[in-house]
């Protein structure tokens, strides 16, 4: 029987079909400015629409400008394939894209709805890429929206302009713009996004008062600024962030004055004269004298527009947007060795480099982060390395959140470790996927935590679109926890239910809040580390 039962397996297997099928069919929908067609995938339930116009395309005289409105269009506009992503260089070769090149033409977004034909109000999820402000992309597989949409979630991820496209800020500009200010495009460009959301997301069966939105790295900088700004706060009714917030050191805004002379040095060292003259030039001049200065973006600006005050500035005023915050970071978001600088786990090193980063401070650093072994030193500069590239300017916005607010705040360290890669040719990247390993190069060491950017793909669902990683039964454990906690919190406010294990909110005042540690048994634990923030909250003077 047992034999019947194989052969017959091994039947059917033959008459598989080689290819994946196709179970679309073609569904419109109105949105403000005309009709678009998108698919119905009758396996799955959702409905997508890719490739969906939210702003005019930012080229010619709209270049470094602020996103200006869609134009109306007759008949019905074909959104079943991803758009162009923005214009940027391999800056992290581990992104992977499913978009149609690279172009100015970029500011499209995509959306993945559950909604059936008389089905209205559900809440609505919009993620921001992360990339540093100078890549990535809405169509990356593990940004995609469909395991969510399976949760009653209407998912949106949106473009937004990058580098010097998206953030130059220079004088000329300023005198041009009838809000007196330039730069901070990339900025307005979600904001734009979050506009078009309350206009047009009851057409996929989404409620404009139930937005949440999340990002990660970059993307989470991105919501920490869309919660200050005064053009956005209070467009959300939920904010999630993975991994930054624009707090110093970590991307922190700037003067409108120093941004300025940043875009007029940048114009000088290049040799063009004007905003018209670089206006006036091709896309690939730009692209190649950009990449030639081998800058590493423009940053955000405090434009009195956008934004109006730093962050810790706009929070401690309670001028935020008052919603609820889920927020949190990986457990080693960096190498130790981005603090050692090279130099071996020994104590003689690591003394010398805290010595060097904090001259009058260092006896406290090294109580802090202490050194008794080598693997205490390697542990100690993992934590110092993250905490000063992303850790704490994470916990800087967590904990300006739920001392200047009334509503919930929810913290989280991502613990579970990576499983192996399936191609051993490859290497983990900077960026959360894969690069071609060296071969002349030492071979790493062991993890001692999650990396930076690696839990994205379980917070989202979508391990099986990754598939660098020989995924265990663990991991797809550890993901199906994540995906419904932040399904419950896009949808209540609260991450909790399902069964899954209580998550506390945090309070204001407590010296050791509650975080949920999520792992293969994630839990709810005090903070042990919040001593590292407050030193390091005084060094930074924030």
């Amino acid at each position: 029987m047992k034999k019947l039962v194989y052969l017959l397996g091994l039947f059917l297997a033959t008459q598989m079909p080689t290819e994946a099928q196709n179970n679309a069919f073609s569904v419109q929908t109105t949105v403000e400015n005309g009709v678009i067609e998108g698919n119905y995938d009758t396996k799955t339930g959702i409905q997508t629409y890719f490739g969906v116009p939210f702003a005019k395309p930012p080229v010619g005289e709209l270049r470094w400008k602020a996103p200006q409105p869609a134009d109306n269009w007759k008949g019905v506009k074909q959104t079943k394939q991803f758009s162009a992503r923005p214009m940027q260089t391999v800056v992290f070769g581990d992104m992977n894209s499913r978009s149609n090149g690279v172009s100015e033409d970029c500011l499209y977004l995509n959306v993945w709805t559950p909604a059936k034909r008389n089905t209205k109000d559900l809440p609505v999820l919009v993620y921001f890429y992360g990339g540093g402000n100078v890549a990535g992309d809405a169509s990356e597989p593990r940004y995609d929206g469909e395991s969510m949409a399976k949760k009653g979630v209407v998912v949106v991820t949106c473009n937004y302009r990058l580098n010097i496209f998206g953030f130059l800020t220079h004088p000329e500009l300023t005198a041009e713009a009838p809000y007196k200010a330039s730069g901070n495009y990339g900025m307005l460009d979600q904001a734009a996004a979050l506009k078009w959301v309350q206009k047009n997301i009851a057409a996929f069966g989404g409620d404009p008062k139930k937005v949440t939105i999340a990002g990660e790295s970059a993307g989470s900088i991105g919501v920490s600024c869309q919660m200050a700004s005064p053009l956005s706060r209070n467009l959300i009714a939920g904010a999630i962030g993975e991994s930054g917030a624009g707090i110093n050191p970590t991307m922190a805004p700037v003067l409108l004055a120093e941004g300025e002379k940043q875009g007029a040095e940048f114009l000088l060292k290049a040799g063009i004269k004007s905003i018209k003259e670089l206006r006036g030039m091709s896309t690939r001049e730009i692209y190649e004298i950009y990449n030639e200065s081998r800058r590493f973006g423009f940053p955000i600006v405090i434009d009195n527009y956008f934004l109006t005050k730093t962050l810790p500035q706009v929070f401690a005023a309670k001028e935020q947007a008052q919603v609820p915050l889920l927020v949190g970071w990986n457990s080693a978001e960096i190498p130790g060795q981005a603090f050692m600088q090279g130099q071996p786990y020994k104590e003689e090193n690591y003394v010398a480099r805290v010595k060097k980063e904090y001259p009058t401070d260092f006896e406290e650093v090294l109580k802090l982060y202490p050194h008794g072994s080598e693997k205490e030193i390697e542990l100690s500069a993992t934590a110092l390395a993250a905490d000063r590239f992303i850790s704490y300017s994470t916990w800087k916005w967590f904990d300006l959140h739920r001392n200047n607010s009334s509503q919930p705040v929810y913290r989280y360290l991502y613990s579970k470790l990576r499983p192996d890669l399936v191609d051993k040719s490859l290497a983990s990247g900077l960026a959360g996927g894969t690069v071609r390993a060296d071969a002349n190069a030492p071979k790493p060491p062991k993890a001692v935590g999650a990396p930076h950017a690696c839990e994205i793909e379980y917070a989202m669902g979508n391990l099986p679109l990754v598939k660098e990683y020989a995924w265990t039964a663990d991991d797809f454990k550890v993901s199906d926890t994540m995906l419904n906690y932040f399904a419950n919190f896009v949808k209540t406010g609260n991450p909790n239910g399902d069964k899954l294990p209580n998550w506390k909110a945090a309070k204001a005042g407590e010296s050791t809040p509650p975080v949920m540690i999520l792992d293969v048994e994630s839990r709810t634990e005090s903070a042990k580390d919040d001593a590292r923030y407050l030193f390091l909250d005084k060094a930074y003077k924030n």
